[in-house]
């Protein structure tokens, strides 16, 4: 039976079928075929997988990334990011990576980071003499660091898939994951600027720095309330989305002012069917995840692994492999679903770190949203900067070398990343 459903899955998703029909029809098809199995316990599986605490905060996290890219944050935050480091060589291309990474910590969503970013920056860094592939690859990578640096949707998705590692556990080390990425490219940045001899703004005097700081001030106070309030133990991820989605639209309609009722509306709507395309993918992929357990596959695959590769670093090596290519043909939460209930059996059985392993997972991810040739990021950058594949792989080519770097630090250096989670212990 699961030779059969592997076969289905690869050709429905080769013609191009939606991802979550191809998980759950090939299963239903697979089960009426060569099963005993009652259909009606995998309508269950996907309702029970549906039914955890931890996915409440999906939908929260979605409205209030959506309230805030409307409601005006994303500008103050550039500006206050351009007050603090324009001024240096690269410091426009550093602002865009600075901007991208703060609005990451606000909304959870790559995509939009790009969009958010990208719409004002991009602009100006061809106005400033940066190559055009340069301040497209600039974009497309510093706005997949959004999948690391929490709130992360992805990072609540794994957790719930892989009941082993928690929330809080995740945004921790997703913390320390995300500002070695962001460090690793902004050096680069400076090096690349210094080298190129290209435009910096005048330094902002200490007055200019505090009214942006002042100005972005509310914005810069969300990932501190929400992090801040998990990490003391004030409230729960799930309710930290709830009351996330709360503040940002006090703060977008009431202070700000950039919120209109309409738009309020019109962001609800945007939220609701970007949740449903979400759950609906987690809830066909705990079909695939049950049928697979039932069968036995993942403790196979721990068996064979833990005879085979005795090593843990050649083991992480191969899943950076595995990973990296998986993504570039497949979205973050759709390998994660079909990948983490295979690899966390293995690593367990290795004694690897399953917060660490789940943050590698959501780095290799986080480059394959940029990476040819499906990498979603590439086309959001696309209908920014109006560049084809072929003109802007020069400059995606820069920062995929630049981010593998960061990649291998986390892999063979795991306090890089969760150094802030034993902190807190």
């Amino acid at each position: 039976m699961i030779t059969l459903l592997i076969i289905l899955i690869i050709a429905l998703l080769f013609i191009s079928a939606p991802i979550f029909v191809s998980l759950g029809l090939a299963s239903f098809i697979s089960v009426l075929l060569l099963s005993n199995t009652e259909p009606m316990i995998l309508v269950q599986r996907m309702f029970a997988g549906l039914d955890q605490f931890a996915l409440m905060a999906l939908p929260f996290f979605i409205l209030a990334a959506n309230i805030m890219e409307g409601g005006g944050l994303s500008d103050r935050l550039l500006r206050w990011a351009r007050a603090l480091v324009g001024h240096l060589a690269g410091g426009v291309a550093m602002t865009t990576q600075v901007s991208s990474m703060f609005f990451g910590a606000l909304s959870g969503s790559s995509p939009a980071t790009v969009v958010a970013i990208g719409k004002i920056m991009y602009p100006e860094l061809v106005r400033r003499k940066y190559d055009p592939a340069f301040a497209a690859g600039l974009l497309a990578s510093a706005g997949s660091i959004s999948l690391i640096i929490p709130p992360s949707i992805t990072l609540i998705v794994l957790a719930s898939v892989v009941t082993s590692v928690s929330v809080g556990e995740l945004f921790t080390a997703g913390i320390g994951a995300g500002l070695i990425f962001g460090i690793v490219t902004i050096i680069y940045i400076y090096v690349y600027s210094k080298k190129q001899n290209l435009p910096r703004d005048k330094r902002a005097t200490f007055r200019e720095l505090m009214q942006a700081t002042v100005k972005a001030f509310w914005a810069l106070l969300i990932p501190v309330i929400i992090l801040g309030g998990i990490y003391a133990g004030i409230f729960t991820p799930t309710e930290a989305a709830g009351i996330s989605a709360v503040y940002a639209l006090i703060i977008s309609v009431f202070v700000y002012r950039e919120m209109t009722w309409k738009k309020f509306y019109d962001v609800c709507v945007e939220s609701a069917v970007t949740s449903a395309q979400v759950l609906v993918l987690v809830a066909s992929a705990q079909i695939l995840g049950w049928l697979l357990t039932r069968s036995g596959i993942p403790q196979q695959i721990a068996g064979y692994v833990t005879e085979h590769v005795g090593s843990v670093l050649l083991f992480l090596l191969l899943i950076n492999i595995a990973l990296l290519v998986m993504g570039m043909f497949m979205e973050g939460i759709a390998a994660i679903i079909i990948v983490a209930p295979l690899i966390f059996p293995a690593a367990s059985g290795l004694g690897v770190d399953p917060v660490h392993l789940g943050i590698l997972m959501i780095c290799n991810l986080a480059i394959g949203m940029y990476t040819p040739p499906f990498g979603i990021n590439i086309f959001v950058t696309q209908t920014i900067s109006k560049l084809n594949m072929v003109e802007m792989i020069p400059g995606l080519k820069r920062f995929l070398a630049v981010q593998i770097a960061a990649l291998l630090i986390i892999t063979y250096v795991p306090e890089s990343a969760l150094f802030l989670l034993h902190l807190f212990d």
